[in-house]
């Protein structure tokens, strides 16, 4: 979530209704209970994918005012599929002041030419480790008890088809980001530990509300990846309309060990804000495309000199394969390390959509008729009235 976007123009038109379904969900998957068989087969189940261009098939929205199963539908920061059990989940940034944190379930249609409906099946509250809800910040204020979440990514495990999820925890209150594991009915199973690079510290570790924005698998699941908003305090500063900055990308093994750090170029500020107003640019979201490719969202917020912002969102494909491995790095500044290469696949301000927003999610769907990839992005509204939660689904061309 931004809080600089909470001032943003626009109208929001053509609003999708929420209908409700009724599915059985899928029973999770530990690891002790998965065969060597089964686990061979869950290793070759993940495929790699091809990325050459992206074609626009369509939008659907979400009301601001949708209310799902006693919950306000907002803030939808990431979004994953399951391409075994066929389900969608999209992950609230929610930080339990409207509702307890939680992420839903639901059903997206659409083909290479249409892009039909967005169905909501079902709400599930995420738990702390005692098994009760995230509080709010008020609640921990009075007990100082739990974490204060503020959810961006989620993603299925290729191999358990549990979730995995991260949050870009709070300076303020003196909580560094985390990454935690939950069963399908959001009971807490494990965390990761962080890089010591990101703890808080004096001119230290991660900045408020620029952490943890990313995750994902490698496509069989060996891999977990995340990606950081923006750069560290020691690793120079953050994105301007003159120049770029680097976050880090974290590659971890199924245990939580952390196997390598990558340097990702973050581009400069695209627009020039207006005279004495914000903007911003960082990475948004991240998607494995095989072991050593990704695709990586960019989402800015400009300012203009009324007070509105214009949003500009780009996709672009990173190579880590002659990136330095800068895990042993505390600083960035020396400049003694090779970044991740680069290169754009897709700047969505040239779909001239009716409007862009806040896009923060991105995940592969399922193959198309035509054997293609789809891709979805998602965009959180912030809980405003002046924004909207968008779908965009896209035909994936291959190179």
């Amino acid at each position: 979530m931004k809080l600089t976007k909470l001032l943003t123009g626009g109208t929001v038109a053509n609003l999708l209704l929420i209908s409700q379904l009724s599915i059985a969900s899928a029973e999770t998957v530990a690891p002790s209970q998965v065969s060597g068989n089964e686990y061979e087969h869950q290793k070759t189940v993940g495929e790699h994918h091809s990325v050459g261009h992206l074609s626009f098939i369509g939008e659907q929205r979400i009301a601001n005012d949708a209310i799902f199963n006693g919950t306000p539908v907002g803030g939808l920061s990431g979004i994953d599929y399951d391409p075994q059990t066929k389900k969608w989940i999209m992950i609230s940034d929610d930080r339990s002041d409207l509702a307890p944190a939680r992420f839903y379930t639901g059903q997206l249609n659409y083909d290479s030419s249409h892009f039909n409906s967005v169905n909501l099946i079902d709400a599930t509250t995420l738990k702390q480790q005692d098994g009760t809800p995230y509080p709010n910040r008020s609640q921990y204020a009075t007990n100082q008890k739990g974490v204060v979440p503020d959810f961006e990514s989620i993603r299925f495990d290729p191999r358990t088809h549990n979730l995995w999820y991260t949050s870009e925890g709070d300076r303020n209150l003196d909580l560094v980001p985390l990454i935690h594991r939950a069963q399908q009915n959001g009971q807490y199973l494990s965390s990761f530990q962080i890089p010591a690079q990101f703890t808080i510290g004096s001119n230290h570790g991660f900045r408020n509300n620029l952490a943890l924005e990313g995750s994902s698998f490698s496509p069989n699941g060996e891999f977990y990846f995340t990606s950081m908003e923006a750069p560290l305090f020691q690793d120079g500063n953050i994105p301007t309309v003159d120049a770029g900055g680097y976050s880090r990308i974290t590659k971890y093994n199924r245990q939580g060990h952390i196997l390598a750090q990558y340097a990702y170029p973050v581009s400069a500020i695209p627009a020039k804000p207006g005279e004495g107003k914000s903007a911003d640019n960082g990475v948004s979201e991240m998607l494995t495309i095989n072991n050593h490719e990704f695709l990586m969202l960019e989402r800015s917020g400009v300012q203009a000199a009324d007070g509105s912002y214009s949003n500009y969102i780009r996709i672009y494909k990173v190579d880590t394969r002659q990136a330095s491995n800068i895990s042993q790095m505390d600083s960035l500044l020396s400049g003694d390390f090779k970044p991740v290469s680069k290169e754009l696949v897709l700047n969505l301000n040239t779909l001239n959509l009716p409007k862009l927003d806040n896009i923060e999610g991105m995940t592969w769907g399922p193959k198309l008729e035509n054997g293609h990839d789809s891709l979805v992005l998602i965009s959180d509204n912030n809980f405003n009235s002046t924004q909207v939660t968008q779908f965009l689904a896209f035909d994936v061309y291959p190179k």
